[in-house]
């Protein structure tokens, strides 16, 4: 192939255009086609691939975006990490909407999602213990806390099926856990960078509150409206944030 790239970015809710003067390149992959075009352009001497996972539209919703494809493409072009920003949910009081939260864990609660390259005849049993790179995590906290942003160096983030959000029981079950964030793509795409070694970091932008907090009766339940009005104003802190990480690689 003739195009190649040193760093992907994955766009989620919101986060459609990151780059400016692109060159747009459809990839074909052994997985079918990619969510949307690849955004190709320069930032310093690096090249960066960028891709919004649901689409321009958000046409994918999170349980019918081709993962495989998206991952397999950033592959392609020799990427040498990801960096994922997502809209996430908060289940803790302690963690905020406008905070960024560098995922180090998963949960999985998808289902029916084709979550592997390895369907036979070649199999290999990929271990998740650490599913996230620790040289990109570092990296990420060390942006954010300089670009003055507010940070958690760490957090399990439990990734739902979609595209519904959580009944209030949900939630409650899922921050008794001790968990931090929901969201519902991170599961499979970082799994599938692990498969096929890509270093991959997230970064969680905390957008709500999910379906509440027991105890806090002026928290609402989260709503699409609420998500998005929250991450594009906190757009100008991603893309900074993203920027500055792509800078220093």
């Amino acid at each position: 192939m003739d195009y190649k790239a040193d760093i992907g970015v994955f766009g989620g809710s919101g986060f459609y255009s990151f780059l400016d003067q692109v060159e747009e390149v459809q990839i074909e992959t052994p997985y079918g086609s990619t969510s949307e075009k690849i955004a190709l352009a320069k930032i310093g001497s690096k090249t960066v691939a960028f891709l919004p996972r649901h689409g321009k539209k958000h046409e994918f919703p999170p349980h019918m975006i081709p993962y495989r494809a998206n991952v397999y493409a950033m592959k392609m072009l020799g990427v040498k990490a990801i960096i994922a920003p997502t809209a996430s949910g908060s289940l803790q009081a302690y963690i905020k909407p406008g905070e960024f939260v560098v995922c180090d864990q998963f949960v999985d609660r998808t289902w029916g999602r084709k979550d592997t390259y390895f369907e036979g005849p070649v199999t290999k049993h990929i271990s998740p213990a650490e599913p996230y790179d620790e040289k990109l995590r570092a990296l990420a906290v060390k942006v954010c806390r300089e670009q003055g942003v507010n940070v958690h160096k760490k957090g399990t983030v439990v990734v739902i099926q979609g595209p519904r959000f959580s009944t209030k029981a949900e939630s409650k079950w899922f921050g008794s856990m001790g968990w931090e964030v929901i969201n519902m793509t991170q599961y499979p795409e970082c799994m599938l960078a692990k498969e096929l070694e890509i270093p991959y970091v997230n970064i969680a932008l905390i957008t709500d509150y999910d379906a509440g907090l027991e105890g806090h009766d002026e928290i609402k339940p989260v709503t699409e409206e609420e998500v998005y009005r929250v991450f594009n104003e906190n757009n100008d802190k991603v893309k900074k944030v993203i920027y500055k990480m792509i800078e220093l690689l």
